[in-house]
């Protein structure tokens, strides 16, 4: 059984939805002129890349994967060692622009990060994000009984 775990888009919020006005603005340049596929080209690797964890509970391995216009993942599965552990992170991330008139728009977001931890209790990969403690810890406890990982 493979379990896939999507975090956020790899050019925040803003970057987001900027990359999909130009994917629909080079969606209607088309009609008129074929350099409208550049932008449309542009807007969904910008609008729409992401990242995301896949984690295989039957051979015990898991990938870290960039999601290139939302569905070509790059990256390589790794096995899970027995040494690694099962970690909860709190993170507080601040997506900030500014507009024409210099004004900052700031968008904040508080999750907790499920991670995998090797020997030494040094982060390898997040595997799970959630929006509150108490779901990150029932999915602490699922992982650490289909996967045989200790919790930290």
């Amino acid at each position: 059984m493979v379990k896939t775990n999507k975090f956020e888009k790899s050019f925040g919020p803003v970057g987001s939805s900027a990359g999909q006005f130009i994917l629909i603005f080079g969606i209607i340049i088309c009609f008129f002129s074929l350099s409208g596929v550049i932008l449309i080209l542009i807007g969904g690797f910008v609008g729409f890349t992401s990242t995301s964890t896949k984690i295989d509970f039957d051979r015990k391995m898991f990938k870290f994967s960039n999601n290139l216009f939302g569905f070509i993942p790059i990256g390589k599965w790794i096995p899970i060692d027995l040494k690694m552990k099962l970690g909860i992170k709190k993170s507080n991330k601040v997506w900030r622009t500014y507009s024409r008139s210099n004004r900052s728009i700031d968008i904040d977001s508080t999750d907790f990060y499920v991670y995998l931890l090797d020997a030494n209790h040094k982060e390898i990969i997040p595997l799970i994000k959630k929006n509150n403690l108490d779901s990150a810890k029932h999915e602490i406890d699922f992982l650490s009984e289909k996967l045989g990982l200790k919790i930290v």
